[in-house]
């Protein structure tokens, strides 16, 4: 019987091949949607589940409230991971990372021991040895349990060690990190899969390191991300208040006290720690800073889920719609099959059957479809997907796929065409298909309601992005090129920096540690702050080192005070601030104005305007810019029509002091551009998605109007007869479906304005949504609406009306 129900299915298709294709196309671009996105949620759930003991690890977090405000960070004193671990029974292990220091640190210029050139690489941070427990690391040489044992050694990732020790066990070798550390391999092991959080190519050992005096027992200094090994069966709720609690009460409280700190208690009371469960650190850490780990976001999951359940909705309802407004033409058929004795069952198992085919061709056609756009989705995605075709539940999951969307699509007309009386269809009653116009009409409202609303989603977040690539960012981005790893010139930066100065090019020229964007590594800091004589006032924002030309070269506004000036032996201990740090000292005059930080003390000799050194996310914090010598990044501004020039000539000035090491650079309009690919990516996606939503829609209409215009042809032709004109034929036939339009529209202005509104709160800085976005929505379906169907219209209107009178 199921090969009897497949071939009339088969019949039925080649009968109507236009409402054929219509579904089978439709159901394709919504499964193809489907599996691209199945893949993509797949490998985000993915993250870190491979670990054994993953239910047991977790990673300290700390939760600061400020202004109503939460910012949650990662960054601990040393000797906090050995107290949790000696003063809590519940901690089984404990461990640190650190890569925020210049040897060993995210970048760094290393080569082996007996080679000239240095080579970059990335990927590189401190660790205590219990961390390769417990992120149950695959050790190729070496011993997990002593690989970091020994001070100034290095575990390296396979890929890195087969690159500088091709066919060898490199254990006991040394390599050279920036051209002045050996460091011995103390083992190698397997890369990280790609669903790890953590990506690291090295670990070096922390054991016997100190950054700085009594650094590893300095309660003060917060520079390591701590995880945590639990014994089995520990309440996590009432632990995070445990250590909450002890922690800062009796170690972080007393030492920053005895520091000199001012405000202690008022500030850390505002603290609270809490351990993030290892599987949740990749999709549920977007809110927390951390420049050394590229996270995903749990959102983005459910915006994709969302797109795909309504893409392939939005199928199912065309070839609902095109059942039941087909049933006229299936009436007879299913009064002749009940007269011959065929059960309801027995339709709705063919009806069911012709569901499940077209399933099937759909699932054939999307599959070719996912294969060809797979690499351009994993781009926009920001993820590598490949088809999982040798996987045992992929072939599985697809034949499940199959009957599950066949099933859900074909359910309902099997079990209303099913139910037809064959009294009635046999005396001629075809009308039946009429009855369930208030269920198509619904339908379609919904088809263009999710389709407008993706549109809308669409062009809001073009301007947003178009907002935060061409407002005044506060400093000039054009022309500034950002030499990086400039601390490998150690003490021949001031001479590098000179004779660069002396190039044409160069019309500015700074040496600093930070910049004002944060995608080329530049670490952020987070200072204390007071004015003399106000211990109870506490500003919390950044401390930054610069050179005199810093301003100059960002073409950063001063609007008080002076910049700093060499010729001034006083501005060693002066400071540039901002204007949001201006306003946290009481606003109006603030230049003179005595600042402390830490044991650090400042007088305030200039305000610099704000500008957005974090994304516009976040508001503008408080800046502190001090005069000193740093070298991690030496920015230069240039005037030069030929760019490849004037880099070719930085790099033959670097040769001259640094020739086994190339010059790393970038620009700043395009770091800048960086911060913010993620807002791109979502860019990209709802434009893709918006685009098959209005196709897959655009497909029912064109399929229903067709169908109606059959319908109503004996009307339209006696309409001709009697004299009605063709643009009141032409009305009469798109009418209803642009009314079912315009509902569409009002439906989904509200709607998509709170969506919108709501994923704009995340922006401090935010285009407001006008009227016309709303607007220029509904034209565009307007007009792709009116596409759709008028050539339908239009065949009907220009008909000879005797054709459809005699029946031919």
């Amino acid at each position: 019987m199921i090969l009897h129900y497949l071939k009339i299915a088969w019949r039925n298709m080649r009968k109507q091949r236009m409402y054929a294709v219509v579904n089978i196309i439709g159901f394709a671009i919504g499964i193809a949607a489907c599996m691209l996105i199945a893949l993509y949620v797949g490998n985000e759930l993915s993250y870190d589940r491979d670990n054994p003991n993953k239910d047991r690890i977790f990673r300290v977090v700390g939760e600061f409230k400020l202004d109503g405000e939460i910012q949650s960070g990662l960054g601990f004193p040393a000797p906090m991971a050995k107290a949790l671990q000696n003063d809590f029974p519940e901690v089984e292990k404990a461990g640190r990372i650190m890569s925020n220091q210049l040897f060993g640190g995210a970048n760094n210029q290393i080569r082996r021991e007996d080679q000239a050139d240095n080579t970059y690489e990335t990927g590189f941070c401190f660790a205590d040895t219990t961390m390769l427990d417990m992120l149950n690391v695959r050790m190729i040489y070496g011993d997990r349990t002593h690989a970091l044992s020994e001070p100034y050694s290095v575990v390296l990732c396979k890929s890195m060690a087969d690159k500088y020790f091709p066919h060898q066990n490199p254990v006991g070798k040394t390599m050279i990190f920036n051209d002045q550390i050996p460091v011995m391999v103390g083992g190698v092991m397997q890369d990280f899969p790609p669903n790890s959080h953590l990506q690291y190519r090295g670990f070096i050992s922390l054991s016997g390191m100190s950054f700085g005096d009594n650094e590893q027992q300095n309660w003060v200094q917060s520079n390591y991300v701590i995880y945590l090994q639990l014994k089995p069966h520990v309440d996590i709720d009432v632990f995070n208040k445990k250590i909450t609690t002890d922690i800062i009460d009796k170690y972080i409280i007393p030492a920053r006290k005895a520091a000199g700190r001012k405000n202690v208690e008022k500030v850390w009371k505002k603290v609270s720690l809490y351990l993030q469960p290892l599987s949740d650190i990749h999709l549920h850490s977007y809110n927390i800073e951390d420049g050394s780990v590229k996270y995903g976001d749990i959102r983005f999951v459910y915006l994709f889920v969302a797109i795909a359940v309504f893409i392939l909705v939005l199928a199912c309802i065309n070839f609902l719609n095109m059942a039941t407004a087909r049933s006229a033409n299936r009436a007879k058929e299913v009064g002749l099959r009940k007269v011959v004795g065929s059960s309801r069952g027995g339709l709705i198992r063919q009806f069911l059957a012709e569901s499940m085919l077209y399933s099937f061709l759909s699932f054939l056609i999307a599959i070719v479809i996912s294969v060809f756009t797979l690499p351009w989705f994993s781009r926009v995605a920001g993820v590598a997907l490949s088809m999982p075709w040798h996987t045992w539940w992929f072939m599985p999951s697809l034949v499940a796929a199959v009957f599950v969307t066949g099933l859900i699509a074909g359910l309902y007309p099997a079990f209303y065409l099913s139910g037809f009386k064959p009294v009635s269809t046999l005396k001629g009653n075809l009308a039946l298909g009429s009855r369930n116009t208030g269920l198509r009409s619904t339908l379609v409202v919904f088809q263009f309601t999710i389709s407008i609303i993706l549109l809308i989603g669409t062009m809001i977040i073009y301007r947003q992005m178009q907002y935060i690539l061409n407002s005044n960012a506060g400093f000039n981005k054009d022309q500034v090129m950002l030499i990086e790893g400039a601390d490998a010139l150690r003490n021949q930066t001031l001479s590098f920096k000179n004779e660069l100065q002396k190039l044409p090019v160069v019309k500015h020229i700074s040496v600093s540690d930070f910049i004002p964007v944060s995608s080329t590594g530049s670490k952020r800091n987070g200072n204390t702050f007071w004015e003399e004589g106000k211990d109870e006032s506490t500003i919390v924002g950044q401390r930054w080192v610069v050179d005199e030309n810093y301003v100059s070269t960002f073409g950063m506004h001063i609007i008080a005070g002076r910049n700093f000036s060499p010729s001034m032996k006083t501005d060693s201990s002066g400071a540039v601030i901002n204007k949001a740090f201006a306003q946290q000292l009481g606003g109006g005059d603030v230049i003179g104005k005595r600042i402390t930080n830490g044991g650090m003390h400042m007088t305030v000799i200039g305000v610099v305007d704000n500008f957005y050194f974090e994304s516009l996310k976040q508001r503008v914090d408080p800046l502190c810019m001090v005069l000193g010598n740093s070298n991690s990044i030496i920015s230069v501004k240039i005037n030069a029509a030929n760019t490849k020039a004037a880099i070719a000539a930085f790099e033959k000035v670097w040769k001259g002091f640094l020739p086994h090491q190339q010059m790393r650079y970038d620009f700043l309009d395009q770091s800048y551009a960086t911060m913010y690919a993620d807002v791109q990516r979502m860019q990209y996606i709802f434009t893709g998605f918006a685009i098959l939503a209005v196709i897959v829609a655009c497909l029912g209409l064109f399929a229903l109007a067709a169908f109606m215009a059959e319908q109503r042809s004996k009307e339209i032709s006696i309409r001709k007869v009697l004299g009605a004109s063709g643009a009141h034929l032409f009305s009469l036939l798109t009418g209803n479906f642009l009314r079912l339009i315009l509902i569409s529209l009002c439906i989904a202005a509200p709607v998509a304005w709170l969506l919108m509104n709501k994923w704009l709160q995340d922006y401090a800085y935010r285009i407001r949504i006008t009227w016309d976005v709303f607007a220029l929505a509904g034209v565009m379906v307007f007009a792709v609406a009116i596409i759709t169907i008028c050539w339908q219209a239009i065949r009907a209107v220009v008909s000879n009306p005797v054709t459809a009178l005699r029946g031919e």
